[in-house]
């Protein structure tokens, strides 16, 4: 097994979540929301956000990949898996679990303001600024990290660490 270094508790997460929840239930008060996770690695965050959020809202689901087996994009975003119902004229917010080059993000912003929503906010747990290749405006983070590769609650590498109830940095990982 790979050697860890915890980056973010179990409880960090736990109670910036829970500030985000809050956040969103303010700036949504008196309105439904579609919160729209990208998969796989969002959902554990995804969950845990729609259990502290006091406004009704319906979920859905996309996957896409850029990443393959690698570690960094490769700036070919291709749609898995599409939303299973119209956002037209919805207030959206696109839960991330990661914003790295910001490629993903971009394309996914294009995609889904083609569909028309009445709102599309972006909602992400990590974010890292400093490796942003495509400029793109994030409404709700819930930590800016270093450029290290980090796994763990919904993050992978090649699919391991999902698990993980914190974020962690696997050493010797570029």
């Amino acid at each position: 097994m790979a050697k860890l270094r915890t980056l973010i508790s179990e409880e960090e997460l736990k109670n910036r979540i829970k500030e985000l929840g809050k956040k969103i239930s303010k700036d949504y008060q008196g309105r439904t929301v579609c919160v729209v996770c990208v998969l796989k690695g969002g959902v554990m965050f995804m969950t845990d956000l729609a259990k502290e959020i006091e406004v009704p809202l319906t979920m859905d689901f996309m996957a896409v990949s850029s990443y393959g087996d690698n570690t960094t994009s490769t700036g070919i975003v291709k749609i898995v898996k599409d939303l299973d119902q119209s956002i037209e004229g919805k207030d959206v917010i696109l839960v991330e679990d990661i914003i790295d080059s910001g490629r993903t993000l971009s394309y996914l912003v294009k995609i889904l303001m083609e569909r028309k929503p009445n709102s599309l906010k972006i909602c992400t747990l990590l974010d890292k600024p400093e490796r942003r290749v495509v400029n793109v405006e994030v409404d709700y983070v819930g930590f800016c990290i270093p450029d290290e590769f980090a796994v763990g609650y919904g993050l992978d590498y090649q699919q391991l660490y999902r698990n993980l109830p914190y974020i962690a940095v696997i050493e010797g990982v570029e």
